[in-house]
């Protein structure tokens, strides 16, 4: 971010609410730049009625919080910086990306650094480096020991600073997330009529986390039009709350299935969805595979955003059946990713890796098994590593 801010006028950084944003920001340059949040309706109301004059008290630099708040208000930054591009001016935070990246790309494109902020990682809770993707599918070295949490407590807590900095019981912290940001933001954005509706959508999504999407299939079960799932279904995309991964369209083989593959950010969140209470319930929960994926999944896509990289996850999968649940692509290279959460590797837990590197025309030797262990190990040119990808 600081030598974002070095090269580029505005700074914007976007994220979920509760994702540290503000917490981030004022850190870094709190001591510099004044602080304006546009949550507050006075605030907002000066800068609406007289934009110039509220930017002209901001000359000096200024962290613009929740700017999607006044996202007329993006044209006159514009003027601002093309008559003094002084670098680092503008910090700008938004969680409601449904707006705030039309804005932008209208209003600010060449003009701003684009950053995102998702919840913590596990590596960042624990104060460890994360991964390298470039060395991933690598023979494991010495696997770290483990962390103070197991796998299902993470997956059912989340990652969200909030509860982990103040210990906050999720069952109470995830229901006024869901209505504060859910309700309230999304529907303001979207106009929807019937709350219920949009909540039963919500779970129903959830419910189809780390599966492949089908839209007849979801708007039929949220008793909606598919136009309206696809609407819905991209305001959560957009929001950073749900990401769709592509499939990887290289046909090693003919007959590729080519619907995405949705999965929740944040597992937490899906857990409240679901009305899975505790990690005990989770461990026992039919959908705690998927649940699982996801968890890999969101890691993988903050690993790739943390570095100012943009996520290349996908997945593949034939009309027959055979199926790669994550693919990293590299650029030079792709690695296959398979998830599995039990903790003990079943003989065929690698099948599918060696199955999808044989096929002709692959030219991708090895894989990557995550699964729900703590061992690291060095399978038939498959990296076996353990649940927290150390």
């Amino acid at each position: 971010m600081i030598a974002a801010a070095r090269k580029m006028p505005v700074v914007t950084l976007m994220g979920p609410r509760q994702s540290g944003k503000t917490t981030l920001v004022r850190g870094v340059f709190g001591s510099t730049h004044q602080y304006v949040s546009l949550e507050r309706p006075d605030v907002r109301a000066r800068a609406l009625e007289d934009p110039l004059s509220f930017l002209g008290r901001l000359s000096e630099g200024a962290i613009l919080d929740e700017v999607q708040r006044a996202p007329d208000l993006l044209s006159y930054i514009q003027g601002v910086v093309d008559e003094d591009d002084r670098p680092g001016r503008f910090i700008l935070t938004g969680s409601h990306n449904l707006l705030l990246m039309e804005s932008v790309s209208q209003t600010l494109a060449g003009r701003t650094a684009l950053l995102y902020l998702l919840p913590l990682s596990i590596h960042e809770l624990a104060g460890r480096e994360p991964p390298d993707l470039e060395s991933l599918d690598a023979a494991p070295g010495r696997v770290e020991a483990a962390f103070d949490f197991g796998r299902w407590e993470i997956v059912w807590k989340g990652l969200y600073p909030r509860i982990h900095d103040q210990s906050l019981d999720p069952n109470h912290w995830y229901p006024d997330y869901f209505r504060t940001y859910v309700e309230r933001d999304l529907r303001s954005v979207l106009r929807v009529a019937d709350l219920t509706a949009f909540e039963r959508f919500v779970q129903l999504v959830a419910a189809r986390t780390g599966q492949e999407l089908n839209y007849t299939s979801l708007a039929s079960d949220a008793g909606i039009s598919q136009p309206t799932a696809k609407s819905w279904l991209t305001a959560l995309e957009v929001s950073f709350l749900v990401a769709i991964l592509p499939p990887f369209y290289k046909s090693y083989r003919k007959r590729l299935r080519k619907n995405g593959k949705i999965h929740f950010l944040d597992t937490g969140l899906a857990c409240y969805l679901l009305g899975i209470r505790d990690p005990e319930t989770l461990a026992r929960h039919p959908l705690r595979g998927h649940l699982f994926e996801s968890f890999v999944a969101s890691e993988l896509t903050k690993n790739f955003w943390n570095r100012r990289r943009e996520p290349r996850l996908y997945h593949w999968r034939d009309a027959t059946g055979h199926e790669i649940d994550l693919i990293i692509d590299l650029g030079d290279r792709q690695v296959p990713v398979e998830v599995k959460s039990g903790e003990t590797i079943a003989s065929d837990f690698i099948a599918g890796l060696e199955w999808w590197t044989s096929l002709a025309g692959n030219e991708n030797e090895s894989g990557v098994l995550v699964y729900g262990g703590l061992e690291a190990d060095f399978r038939r040119k498959v990296a076996v590593r353990p649940w927290f990808l150390g």
